[in-house]
C-alpha cells in the first residue's frame, strides 16, 4: 500500500464536524463547486428559470442608481455567480445609459468560464468598497454550517460525519455556537431534535455588506425564521436534479435552509420572494384573449412569460423564497 493510499484512507475515515466537511467537499481541490458543469447542471434557480429575474434584478439596480443620485459608475455585484448568467443577463437587460456606468463583478470561485461577457470582471472574493447593489442568489444556504443534535440526556452535541456521510454525535456545542442557538434555534431537550448552527452565515454575510460603501445588498435563499424552526433541521443535498443524502465527498451540492432572520444586520427586513418580484414588475398576470386574435404570435410569447413570472412567484416554490434586503446609506428601494 503507497503512502498516498493511506492517507486516502485516513481522510475517508476521518470524523469532522459538518462545517469543515462540507467546506471539503463544495470548495476544496475537486470539489462540488469547482466541477466544469456548474451550478445549473444539478439544480435550477430563480436564474435559469426564466429571464425575467434578471429583468427584475436588473429593475432594482436602476432603483439603487436613481437613490444614489446616479453616479459615475454603478457597482453590480453577483456573488456565488454560478458560470455568470445573472451578471450578464442583468447588463443585457439595463438601458443603454445605466449599463454604460455599471461595473460589474461576478464572484465565484470556480474559474472564469469561456465566452463571459468581457465587461464584467471575475473575482474570487467581492471588491471593497462598493457603491450599487451586491445581490447574492442563493449563495448562503452553501456556506457551510455545523449541526447540532439533541442527545439521550438531553444535550446539544455536534454531529460529526465522515466523506462517507456515516453520522454520529461530538463533543456538546458551547461558546458563540451555543450561544447563537440559544438565540436562534433553541433546542428543547428532546433526543433526536436538529438543528443547523448559522454563525458562520452571520459573519459571511456582515462581511459581505461591509463592501459597500452606499448601496443595498440582497441575499436571496430559502429559509425560515425564529418562529417556524424545521425540528430536525434541513441538510440535505442535490446531484444531477434531484434531491439526495447530503454526503461529503464532492459528489453532490451540500445545502442547508437559512436561517434569514439571524443573519439580518440593523435596518435589514425580510419578505419573500413573490412580494419582491411583485413590486419589480413580475406579477405572472395572463395576457388579454384579444390578443390572441390581434397577434398571436404577441400573445403565445406573452403567455409564456407569464407562466415564468408564475414560476417564480409562486407558493410552494420559488416565491416562498426569502429575500434579506440590507440598505447601507440609502432608503429602502423596494418600501412601498
Amino acid at each position: 500500500m503507497t503512502p498516498g493510499t493511506r492517507a486516502g484512507e485516513r481522510e475517508l475515515h476521518e470524523w469532522r464536524g459538518w462545517l469543515a466537511a462540507a467546506e471539503g467537499a463544495l470548495y476544496g481541490p475537486g470539489g462540488f463547486y469547482r466541477r466544469d458543469e456548474g451550478p445549473a447542471g444539478h439544480f435550477r434557480t430563480s436564474v435559469h428559470a426564466s429571464s425575467l429575474f434578471a429583468g427584475a434584478v436588473a429593475r432594482l439596480l436602476c432603483r439603487v442608481d436613481e437613490a444614489l443620485g446616479r453616479p459615475a459608475v454603478l457597482d453590480f455585484v453577483d456573488m456565488a455567480a454560478g458560470r455568470g448568467e445573472l451578471a450578464g443577463g442583468v447588463l443585457a437587460a439595463l438601458p443603454a445609459e445605466v449599463a454604460a456606468r455599471t461595473r460589474a463583478y461576478a464572484v465565484e470561485i470556480a474559474g472564469r468560464p469561456g465566452g463571459l461577457d468581457h465587461r464584467i470582471e471575475w473575482l474570487a472574493a467581492p471588491p471593497e468598497g462598493i457603491t450599487g447593489l451586491l445581490f447574492a442568489n442563493e449563495w448562503l444556504d452553501n456556506v457551510p454550517v455545523e449541526v447540532a443534535e439533541v442527545d439521550s440526556a438531553g444535550t446539544a452535541r455536534l454531529v460529526l460525519v465522515r466523506e462517507d456521510g456515516s453520522e454520529r454525535l461530538g463533543e456538546p456545542v458551547d461558546g458563540d455556537q451555543a450561544r447563537w442557538l440559544q438565540r436562534w434555534w433553541p433546542l428543547p431537550g428532546e433526543a433526536g431534535l436538529r438543528a443547523e448552527i448559522g454563525l458562520t452565515r452571520d459573519e459571511a454575510w456582515a462581511a459581505a455588506a461591509a463592501t459597500l460603501d452606499r448601496g443595498l445588498a440582497v441575499a436571496v435563499d430559502y429559509g425560515h425564521t425564529a418562529d417556524a424552526r424545521p425540528p430536525f433541521g434541513t441538510l440535505t443535498g442535490f446531484r444531477e436534479g434531484r434531491e439526495t443524502t447530503a454526503v461529503p465527498d464532492g459528489s453532490c451540492d451540500i445545502t442547508a435552509h437559512v436561517a434569514l432572520d439571524a443573519c439580518a444586520l440593523p435596518g435589514g427586513r425580510l419578505l419573500p420572494q413573490r412580494e419582491a418580484l411583485h413590486a419589480l414588475g413580475v406579477t405572472g398576470a395572463r395576457p388579454p384573449l384579444t390578443l390572441a386574435s390581434t397577434d398571436p404570435a404577441a400573445y403565445v410569447r406573452a403567455l409564456a412569460s407569464a407562466g415564468e413570472a408564475a414560476e417564480l412567484t409562486a407558493a410552494g416554490g420559488l416565491g416562498d423564497f426569502g429575500w434579506l434586503v440590507q440598505p447601507v446609506g440609502i432608503p429602502d428601494v423596494l418600501s412601498d
